[in-house]
């Protein structure tokens, strides 16, 4: 019987490079989404690079924080023209990429729609940049769909195990809080992960790590997905 990995990750608008890896490692990736918003993440928020430098683009959210509200509760504030500006600032960043006009119907599509809850957007970005990436076999469910109870710890084994995972692969921030031991103790390996950002042709001036993927797909195109695994060696971060 095959070991099955299990990623549990929160949604991210237009995420970055790692966020991939960790789905590409999972054989059944979970998006988080029954866990309360957290204001300052990247739920909402990613950055391109521009001619001026990195660049946010922010969903506007409607949100009553004193509420406790969960990443599937969020609503997406649309008093504020935000597809007209992300789409504009994706355009202005990325006209003379070499793969511009292979990937840019993709967010013309994206941005032509009036989305309501913050997580259909990313899920729908989520989804799409996974496809064109070549991860679109890759199992991708929401935990609000499994329905697992408790404090934080436990209710991420209690996915695990709803899944049968013989392995979490946890971000690497998750070494501040993740009690390996325990995991154990309930039948479950945790693997961290290590990921070495790589360096790609990009436009206007020096590398800056930590974007966006679209600012990879839009400079790499295909080959984006050995670059992102790190299996290009030449073009790995030391």
């Amino acid at each position: 019987m095959k070991k099955i990995i299990v990623g549990i990750l929160q949604p991210g608008y237009l995420p970055w490079l790692g966020f991939f890896e960790q789905l590409n490692k999972s054989d059944i990736f979970v998006i988080y989404d029954d866990v309360q918003y957290d204001k300052n993440g990247w739920r909402n928020r990613n950055k391109i690079k521009t001619a001026q430098g990195a660049h946010w683009l922010t969903v506007p959210v409607s949100i009553k924080l004193s509420l406790r509200p969960t990443v599937a509760e969020v609503k997406i504030n649309n008093h504020v023209n935000w597809r007209k500006d992300h789409l504009l600032s994706i355009k202005h960043a990325y006209a003379k990429a070499a793969f511009y006009k292979e990937y840019i119907s993709i967010f013309e599509d994206a941005y032509s729609k009036e989305w309501g809850n913050l997580v259909d957007i990313d899920m729908y970005f989520i989804l799409k940049l996974s496809q064109v990436l070549g991860l679109g076999n890759k199992k991708i469910i929401r935990s609000s769909t499994i329905g697992a109870r408790g404090a934080k710890i436990e209710k991420i084994i209690r996915i695990c195990q709803a899944l049968g995972a013989e392995t979490f692969y946890e971000g690497a921030s998750g070494r501040d809080y993740i009690d390996t031991g325990y995991f154990a103790q309930k039948g479950i390996k945790v693997e961290f992960q290590d990921y070495k950002h790589p360096v790609y042709r990009q436009l206007h001036g020096d590398f800056i790590p930590y974007l966006s993927v679209v600012d990879l797909l839009f400079n790499e195109g295909p080959g984006s997905l050995p670059i992102l695994l790190n299996k290009n060696s030449e073009r790995g971060a030391q």
